[in-house]
């Protein structure tokens, strides 16, 4: 039996001052995968995760996340619904410390409403208690506990990668959009980073991601998307894609 996709593109296309930047895309995304998003530069990539999680509107086209249709929904809509996303370029808070970075994102429930806060203050200890263990636990699990207290200001580059993971899976999302994830990262931290995705992959989370280092997509991705020209060419395993004689024109073979 076929699995239903966690998130569906259907005939997305987005064009900036007469460029168009995605081409009527279709794709699927399975749950429990890393899904590789793979092509050579202006194949619409990034442009195609900023429509997704909402940063642009399409000008045509579906997307469906978790049965729910979120094409022209905001971003903090699409967040709770339970798909986050990171940046290449870390957008930390920098004069907040690692842990702050954290609580920052946290969902806050009841405990956003003025009313509860000036009425309940037992509730609102309770759920900040909560979710500073939260946020020490997702520290721990990416390996920045003990930096809880540093600043994010003086991190270095990977460690605002792990950051901005941590960030991120603050929300509990179902599926993780990483943009780029190990672009400038050591060796070191680059193994850490793709440990912990592995690790939240065989717990249940999706991830789908951009990333042009072939050895890490080749090696930590289940499946992987081509695009070129805006338009998904292709799909399959590392060991398809790497024999597909169109990906090998296209992109791999430059």
């Amino acid at each position: 039996m076929t699995s239903v996709p966690i998130l569906s593109v259907r005939e997305v296309s987005k064009s900036f001052g007469g460029v168009k930047a995605v081409d009527e895309c279709t794709l699927d995304v399975e749950a429990g995968r890393i899904t590789g998003l793979i092509g050579p530069n202006g194949a619409g990539k990034s442009t195609l995760f900023n429509v997704i999680i909402g940063l642009y509107p399409p000008d045509k086209g579906e997307v469906t996340f978790d049965g729910v249709r979120i094409d022209g929904f905001l971003p903090h809509r699409i967040v709770r619904l339970g798909l986050s996303k990171t940046f290449q370029i870390p957008r930390e808070f920098r004069n907040l410390t690692v842990l702050e970075n954290l609580l920052v994102a946290a969902p806050w429930g009841a405990t956003e409403n003025l009313r509860t806060l000036l009425l309940r203050p037992a509730e609102v200890r309770r759920q900040v208690r909560e979710q500073v263990n939260r946020g020490e636990e997702i520290l721990t699990s990416v390996g920045l506990r003990a930096l809880r207290d540093e600043y994010a200001r003086n991190l270095s580059g990977g460690q605002k990668k792990l950051l901005e993971l941590a960030r991120a899976l603050m929300a509990s999302p179902k599926m993780v959009m990483l943009d780029e994830p190990v672009a400038g990262v050591n060796p070191v931290l680059t193994k850490t980073l793709l440990d912990v995705i592995e690790a939240l992959r065989d717990g249940g989370t999706t991830f789908f991601l951009v990333e042009h280092d072939m050895d890490v997509v080749m090696s930590h991705c289940d499946h992987i998307i081509v695009m070129h020209q805006g338009r998904r060419l292709m799909d399959g395993s590392p060991e398809e894609v790497r024999g597909d004689s169109r990906v090998i024109e296209s992109y791999l073979g430059n």
